[in-house]
């Protein structure tokens, strides 16, 4: 037999309810956005290391066998590695790989570690903030020259550090919502 489900006592504590599930469900939105943005840059890196490889090898067997190195290669494969480290830098940020000195804070009382841990995050989005700002200006400022080898805007060499400064914002925030709930933030590629 079903039994009923329990309503509220009154209509303000169905609000309530749902004014506390609501803030849950966005949160699980955004992490899982999140998750995806990086699952998605972990992949375009590993596609930028096949092709960087791809041109490493281009240039090299033009060189050795041909004699004659194709003038793409080189600048297509500095490309890539800016690429790369850039969405790299971005998943680390997001899964905690980058270098800390965590074994500080656990000897730390738990309501000075959360302000320090959300210091510290607020710091790292700040400085993606800065870096994504200002490269975006460089791109700007540089978009009407083009790379010779290539014949494509020099903008494509900033757009990497802007993309990477704009994940970092938004994983930093990811962060600064899993510290208040007083949870972890799972990487992207579990």
């Amino acid at each position: 037999m079903l039994s009923p489900s329990p309503t509220p006592a009154s209509p303000a504590e169905g609000v309530r309810a749902d004014a506390l599930e609501a803030p849950a469900v966005h949160a699980n939105f955004y992490t899982r956005l999140c998750a995806t943005l990086a699952r998605t840059c972990l992949g375009l890196g590993v596609l930028g290391l096949v092709l960087l490889v791809v041109a490493v090898l281009t240039q090299v067997f033009g060189r050795y066998v041909l004699n004659d190195t194709p003038t793409w290669a080189e600048s297509i494969a500095m490309l890539l590695v800016l690429y790369v480290t850039m969405f790299g830098t971005a998943v680390g940020v997001r899964d905690a790989g980058h270098i800390g000195l965590e074994s500080l804070l656990v000897l730390l009382p738990d309501a000075v570690r959360t302000k320090i841990e959300l210091l510290i995050h607020v710091l790292v989005g700040s400085f993606g903030a800065i870096m994504a700002y200002n490269c975006a200006l460089l791109a700007l400022s540089v978009a009407d020259y083009k790379l010779p080898t290539l014949g494509i805007s020099e903008g494509w060499r900033y757009l990497p550090p802007v993309i990477a400064g704009v994940l970092i914002v938004l994983f930093s925030i990811e962060h600064l919502i899993a510290v208040l709930k007083g949870t972890e933030v799972e990487p992207a590629w579990h």
